[in-house]
């Protein structure tokens, strides 16, 4: 797997401590892929909204809202 290194603050260093000692992560690791995925669906979710409000999600564009929100939901199940 590539590594990266990023620098965060301590207050989120701290957030990534507490998660992973209270139990909730077995690593530091596993709480940063959580926020990148997240970070990755929310995105996604923006770029649909924006496709919706310049009207590509309309009727006749080919595709419709509910397409749309189930191709997010398809891959936000492939990411966990």
């Amino acid at each position: 797997m590539p590594m990266v290194t990023v620098s965060i603050s301590p207050v989120q260093a701290a957030g990534i401590r507490d998660a992973v000692d209270s139990g909730g992560y077995a690593s530091s690791s596993e709480v940063v892929r959580e926020a990148l995925r997240l970070w990755d669906a929310a995105r996604k979710l923006g770029e649909y909204k924006d496709e919706i409000l310049d009207g590509e999600g309309h009727a006749g564009s080919g595709r419709c809202v509910a397409d749309m929100f189930a191709d997010h939901e398809a891959v936000r199940r492939r990411s966990a």
